[in-house]
């Protein structure tokens, strides 16, 4: 069965994600754009590297053109962002993009966006699992998906082969300031983390006469033997690269590159809690923007801090990035972003995209006139620090019920010393302190893990109460 989670839906290739699967998907799209009456719009579908994105595409291609709805097929492996652009800018209700995103190298999955270039929300992807039933209660009636062969669609003009990668570039282009950043000479070196990236990055900092190195550029379906995930633990190779290049920055993405991860000019790994914060510093106080700022539950309080200083708002929602683009456009928010590596900021595109905050981030450098270290270094001073730590466990399946019982049916809590301020629900369960930090324990929606995420002024205390959590639910397994 098709499940959408916080990212789109994803599964593991040869078990649940199947040529079988996607057709059904594929046709549930199909009879959702004709009940809506926007079939005529068609359909715009990118991939991803990862094996069996591009024949997921033209097996979704073969459903779509039996269904008289026309294909856009990007035909070389593309970011995510690229193709919510495209739906933005060309005004279509719906796009595609086959992708597990950060996910380990046996996942892949497939991205819905809606008109506007956003991410389905659960009010879509509900009603695209309504659709996927109907087709699966039809199919056990005797009645299969057809389909025109992929060959014989775009020879009757039903999809159309092209790469709009230099619109998407333009438009990033226009809203960076790239003289500055010509006027530099920064030395930047990139880990695309064998994903997506590298061509899109390449082409901008060319353009801005930067000196590029690219470490991990090559086609590689297993991303290295790692997690295609920008982290502390995934980087270290790119720190190493960073300290014996003396480069200003280094910049990861993930495997679709609509995340990033950033290492500063000391060799020192930026968690993108940092990277959010800088980013709507650098908004806020050098470009003399005016907004609130979205982040989800499991991301940093200093930005609350950040925002409260310049007489702003900081909104909190829960974790999916549909929810914070939401929140965005209603309170036309500055940036928003979540602790696991995604933001966007107002006047660009409505999801996540890597390659618009590698930019900005290299812009920041260049405007500012300082070592990223040293911008950190200058926000720390201003705003104090907090810790952050984060954790994640794999369970049994009784296990996620026992531990869904205890914190969100019964809504039991460990015997804690920190004063607490209130308990919330919103997503998972959430403990906000008086002393300014928080912690929280959720599932996954796109991994079967739960998340234990903590930060406190110290960094004892966070780990302190991430080994009470543990203890009280019971949590047996190592962290992975």
């Amino acid at each position: 069965m098709v499940h959408f989670g916080t990212g789109g839906w994803r599964a593991v290739i040869g078990d649940e994600f199947t040529r079988e699967n996607i057709q059904k998907l594929s046709m549930a799209m199909a009879l959702k754009m004709k009940a809506e009456g926007v079939e005529e719009d068609g359909m715009v579908i990118g991939y991803d590297r990862r094996f069996l994105s591009k024949e997921a595409v033209m097996w979704a291609c073969e459903v779509f053109a039996r269904e008289g709805i026309h294909t856009y097929f990007i035909n070389r492996s593309s970011p995510t962002p690229l193709i919510m652009y495209y739906v933005m800018s060309h005004g279509l209700h719906y796009g595609m993009m086959v992708t597990a995103s950060h996910n380990p190298a046996i996942y892949n999955g497939i991205k819905v966006f809606t008109q506007g270039g956003r991410d389905a929300d659960e009010e879509q992807t509900g009603n695209i699992e309504d659709y996927i039933a109907e087709v699966e209660e039809c199919c056990k009636r005797g009645n299969p998906i057809e389909i025109i062969e992929y060959e014989d669609a775009k020879e009757k003009g039903l999809v159309t082969e092209f790469n709009p990668l230099n619109e998407y570039l333009d438009n990033i282009i226009a809203a960076i300031d790239m003289e500055a950043i010509k006027e530099r000479g920064l030395r930047v070196a990139l880990d695309p983390m064998y994903g997506v990236s590298q061509t899109s990055v390449k082409t901008l900092l060319s353009i801005a006469r930067c000196e590029l190195e690219v470490i991990h550029e090559r086609h590689d379906t297993l991303f290295g033997g790692k997690l295609p995930a920008p982290n502390a633990n995934t980087l270290r190779s790119l720190q190493n690269y960073v300290l014996d290049r003396g480069c200003d920055i280094g910049i990861a993405t993930d495997g679709d590159a609509d995340r990033i991860g950033v290492i500063d000019d000391t060799g020192r790994f930026l968690h993108p809690n940092d990277i959010l914060v800088l980013l709507y510093y650098y908004l806020v106080k050098y470009k003399g923007w005016h907004g609130a700022v979205v982040r989800n539950i499991s991301t940093t309080h200093r930005l609350d801090r950040v925002a409260e200083s310049f007489g702003e708002k900081c909104y909190e929602v829960p974790v999916g990035f549909k929810h914070v683009s939401a929140k965005m456009q209603e309170t036309n928010a500055v940036i928003g972003g979540e602790s696991s590596g995604g933001l966007t900021v107002r006047g660009h595109i409505n999801g996540k995209d890597g390659i618009y905050a590698a930019a900005l981030l290299i812009e920041m450098i260049a405007v500012t006139g300082k070592k990223i270290s040293r911008i950190a270094q200058d926000i720390e001073l201003e705003y104090g620090f907090l810790h952050m730590e984060e954790r994640a466990y794999k369970f049994s399946q009784e296990k996620k019920e026992e531990i869904h019982n205890i914190l969100m049916i019964q809504k039991l809590l460990p015997e804690i010393e920190t004063e607490a301020e209130k308990v919330s629900y919103l997503d998972g369960c959430k403990i906000y302190f008086k002393n300014g930090g928080w912690i929280s324990a959720r599932f996954s929606g796109t991994e079967p893990l739960l998340r234990i995420f903590c930060e406190m002024p110290k960094p004892n205390e966070a780990s302190e109460l991430c080994g009470l959590f543990e203890e009280f639910l019971g949590i047996t397994c190592e962290p992975i």
